[in-house]
């Protein structure tokens, strides 16, 4: 979108809806893990359970967001929240390898769990709609932080795919040591995106800023890169 659209009408549009895709992310993931830390200790599934803690993780993700965005300007916090944003990276990737190594060292066996899978499946279908919608904000708005979120919500739909999978393989042959191997893959991608949100590297996926709003890369996106 051409940078002479995006107004401070626009801009004020977008942050709007930038906070209330916070909202629906961290209402979504907050009932997610309820019901998947509920479903996880009746089934014994330390991926369930896993993945509700992780539901958490994205719960604060939305927070960081929503923080910025209940600023009157929101572009003084652009600096700081990415940062925030990359540390909630961090403790997903923390909390995922740790559950992914204590589930092959004790090599337990989950009980098949039909309230989790169908809750993988929702999570597939919910979350690819909540990574557009932030992705299209994130870039007409310049906004690192936005970005930075919905890579937070995209990894918790690939997270989604591993338990769904994993789940499944459980249910079907027994195979409990598939889904802890592909979270600490999981895993890897969270600590290099936590690297990147915390150097605000999301230029890429962000819109230039117009050249009345300041320098180049001002809230972390660069101006001499194509979004």
């Amino acid at each position: 979108m051409s940078t002479s659209i995006r107004t401070p009408e626009r801009r004020a549009v977008l942050s709007r809806r930038s906070l209330w895709l916070a909202y629906a992310t961290a209402g979504y993931n907050l009932l997610e893990g309820l019901v998947a830390i509920a479903a996880g200790a009746a089934a014994s599934s330390t991926a369930l359970i896993g993945f509700g803690l992780d539901s958490f993780v994205e719960v604060s993700s939305a927070a960081v967001l929503i923080w910025q965005f209940r600023s009157r300007v929101p572009e003084d916090r652009e600096q700081l929240a990415p940062r925030l944003i990359g540390v909630s990276f961090f403790a997903l990737a923390a909390w995922v390898t740790f559950d992914a190594v204590r589930s092959l060292l004790a090599g337990g066996d989950a009980d098949a769990s039909r309230v989790g899978i169908g809750l993988a499946v929702a999570s597939l279908l919910v979350m690819p709609l909540l990574v557009r919608a932030k992705r299209r904000t994130g870039r007409e708005l310049g906004s690192a932080t936005v970005i930075a979120d919905s890579t937070q919500t995209m990894l918790c739909t690939y997270l989604s795919a591993v338990l769904l999978v994993g789940l499944v393989l459980n249910a079907a042959w027994g195979w409990s040591w598939a889904d802890p191997i592909a979270a600490l893959v999981i895993a890897g991608v969270a600590v290099k995106e936590g690297v990147e949100a915390w150097r605000g590297e999301h230029c890429d996926d962000c819109a230039p800023l117009p050249a009345s709003e300041g320098s180049s890369c001002a809230d972390g996106c660069c101006t001499d890169r194509k979004p």
